[in-house]
């Protein structure tokens, strides 16, 4: 018989080679940049609410709010929360969104602003999303490293991680390379049934076929404070943690590159309800087995510093370690493949998505504009590399995913969700406004990180980056609109009646 260690490596390859199987099929039927880039603007509403949930739903989720989870309890949902009050804000203007029918978040940028502020939103975009498939490198790697460990103790007896993330960025860009949008909207339906299933299953099982046994086993081994709204915390963490998801979802290029992939705008509502209930469930369950994973492994040494704290970088395994070595194996096997689902699907995503905004709006907008599909998606298709190649090396210089997490989530947060919803919701805003905004923002978000890289202490720890971020976008947008002349009416009125 083979060990489970055997029988999860068939399973991680199984999967991947299911994912790449479709890849090749769908690459077929890839005929042209509507195909590649929005899947043919033909995607049905179950299909579209299997990739809303899948893309949001990554290893910043899988493995940063799980070891937040682990170490604070309850209190972890503040960050979760964020993205659930975004989701239903971006109900409202989906239709929009859908009707304008462009390609890229910088195609809205450019019309509702200037030419400039195309090439900022495309660079905050690129920046932020390397960092996201990048953590999904690192994911991958963890991941691997547990399913080969031999001793659930000691994380050396397994595969080393930095190979494990080679090995995984190898597989994403192969399947993102294959049918672009297509290959990674026909996977995701069934990933997130995956997904779904496995939290359905894991939780109960791990609750009570386990030494744990019962709830009171999980209060009386954790701390009190796992348990209480705040944990140890204050407000002002509260803020740091639940703005940074709140404003990115309201920004995220891929979910509305992945609303221009609907067949029409009610399609593109309706989905962000399915959206809605599909997050709220599986971040929650998540979290769920996170805290009676920290019960079960409150004292286990793998998880402890020398100094007998919590590791943060260890605690992002817990869910992993669960799956390995706490779950019966069919059990373990299908939580295992729903992280694999979550990371190769998201990492699918953020590779696709800066590809696009690449292509689509440098390459095709300024250096060649009577470029023809077939020289389009060949270019995306290298970006695709490329990007990849970058996103791996930028994960080597992160200790965490989830400081890696805030840092991308404050990029697009504070650099493109207030000039994106401003472009639907504010006449008076100016192409001036704008482009200062995305500046101000940048400048923090960038600065604040390479201090904190460099300096000996944190200049700013990252749970907090997105209060100064974007404090100085919104002041930038709002005094430098009031500055300037305001736009004429033929600037705004499509975005101001779009959908409506």
């Amino acid at each position: 018989m083979p060990a489970r260690g055997d029988n999860n490596i068939v399973e991680k390859t199984i999967s991947a080679l299911v994912l790449i199987g479709i890849g090749i099929y769908k690459s077929f039927q890839i005929k042209s940049q509507d195909d590649f880039m929005v899947a043919g603007r033909s995607v049905s509403m179950w299909f579209l609410v299997g990739t809303l949930v899948c893309t949001w739903v990554g290893s910043g989720t899988l493995f940063g709010s799980a070891g937040l989870s682990f170490r604070d309890g309850f209190s972890a949902l503040w960050m979760s929360a964020g993205a659930w009050v975004g989701i239903v804000c971006v109900y409202f203007l989906a239709g929009r969104v859908r009707k304008i029918a462009e390609y890229t978040v910088p195609d809205i940028l450019e019309k509702r602003y200037n030419a400039t502020a195309r090439i900022l939103g495309t660079i905050t975009i690129v920046i932020a999303y390397m960092s996201i498939a990048g953590y999904q490198f690192k994911g991958g790697g963890r991941l691997l490293n547990i399913i080969t460990r031999t001793d659930p103790h000691n994380a050396a007896t397994g595969l080393d991680p930095f190979v494990g993330a080679m090995i995984t960025c190898g597989v994403v860009v192969l399947f993102t390379l294959l049918a672009g949008m297509v290959s990674i909207i026909a996977a995701d339906l069934v990933n997130g049934l995956i997904i779904t299933i496995s939290v359905i299953i894991g939780v109960p099982l791990l609750l009570f076929g386990s030494d744990i046994g019962s709830w009171n086993f999980v209060t009386e081994t954790l701390p009190n404070d796992h348990f209480t709204a705040l944990g140890t915390h204050n407000a002002w963490w509260v803020i740091g943690i639940f703005f940074p998801t709140f404003f990115l979802l309201m920004g995220e290029s891929s979910i509305y590159q992945k609303f221009f992939a609907a067949k029409d705008e009610a399609t593109a509502k309706k989905a962000v309800i399915g959206m809605v209930i599909g997050v709220l469930f599986v971040e929650g369950m998540l979290c769920l087995l996170s805290i009676i994973g920290s019960a079960k492994h409150w004292s286990n040494p793998i998880f402890k510093t020398p100094d007998g704290g919590i590791d943060p970088s260890m605690s992002e395994t817990v869910v992993l370690h669960i799956a390995r070595f706490d779950l019966p194996e069919v059990a373990g096997a299908l939580l295992m493949a729903a992280a694999v689902a979550i990371i190769l699907s998201t990492a699918n995503t953020f590779l696709m998505i800066p590809s696009t905004n690449i292509t689509r709006d440098i390459y095709q907008r300024f250096i060649n504009p009577q470029a023809d599909q077939k020289t389009i998606i060949t270019m995306q298709r290298v970006l695709i590399v490329v990007i990849a190649l970058a996103a791996f090396l930028l994960a080597t210089q992160f200790q965490t995913i989830l400081a890696m997490a805030f840092t991308a989530y404050t990029m697009v947060g504070a650099g493109i969700t207030p000039v994106l919803l401003a472009s639907f919701l504010w006449k008076r805003v100016t192409p001036q406004g704008g482009v200062a905004s995305m500046v101000a923002s940048m400048i923090v978000t960038v600065g604040i990180t390479v201090a904190n890289a460099v300096m000996d202490q944190p200049l700013l720890e990252a749970d907090y980056i997105i209060i100064p971020a974007i404090v100085s976008s919104l002041g930038c947008l709002i005094f430098v609109s009031l500055m300037t002349k305001p736009s004429p009416e033929e600037k705004y009125a499509p975005f101001m009646s779009a959908g409506q």
